[in-house]
């Protein structure tokens, strides 16, 4: 999780996602988490294997001979995007990025931005060229949310779906 906003959909992400986790927050996320959802960096830890600072570069899954199924990035700032975009790798979440773009692993980037910049566009196709998902927070509203956790609920499934794990409730699913 970076410093955008918009954390509590990266919340609800790793409350859902039935998988094995571990958990980086940015020094900003931190404060985000703590603005936007009054929670505190030790809430989270009931949902994720274990947390890792972003400091820590020594992590296991900062090199590639340690494998993983996803790198979920989300919240992704646009900071974020662009270090990732250009190659810096000076934090733990952008280290572990670069190791799953020359791995060729599984990553997906959920940018909460609006409006992108002609830059953060250009970063955001390099990335896909490089194999990365690029998704724009954007809820679905075919789901006839009710509510905002219905909206961020309904983001994390389409999240989950990309990961291949069964979620109830895709668009028109009952007509299949």
């Amino acid at each position: 999780m970076t410093g955008a906003s918009g954390i509590i959909y990266g919340v609800d992400f790793l409350q859902r996602c039935p998988e094995e986790k571990y958990l980086v927050i940015s020094d900003w996320g931190k404060a985000v988490l703590k603005m936007e959802t009054g929670l505190a960096l030790e809430d989270l830890a009931p949902h994720c294997a274990k947390m890792f600072s972003n400091k820590e570069l020594a992590a296991p899954f900062s090199s590639g001979s340690n494998p993983f199924d996803y790198l979920v990035v989300h919240p992704c700032s646009i900071s974020t995007l662009a270090k990732i975009a250009t190659g810096i790798a000076d934090t733990l979440i952008t280290r572990v990025a670069e190791v799953a773009l020359k791995e060729r692993r599984k990553i997906i980037l959920a940018v909460r931005e609006t409006p992108l910049s002609s830059i953060a566009l250009e970063n955001a196709l390099k990335l896909s060229q490089a194999g990365a998902i690029v998704m724009p927070i954007s809820p679905p509203f075919y789901t006839q949310p009710k509510s905002l956790e219905d909206t961020y609920r309904d983001f994390s499934s389409k999240i989950l779906r990309l990961m291949g794990v069964k979620v109830p409730g895709g668009w028109r699913e009952g007509e299949l």
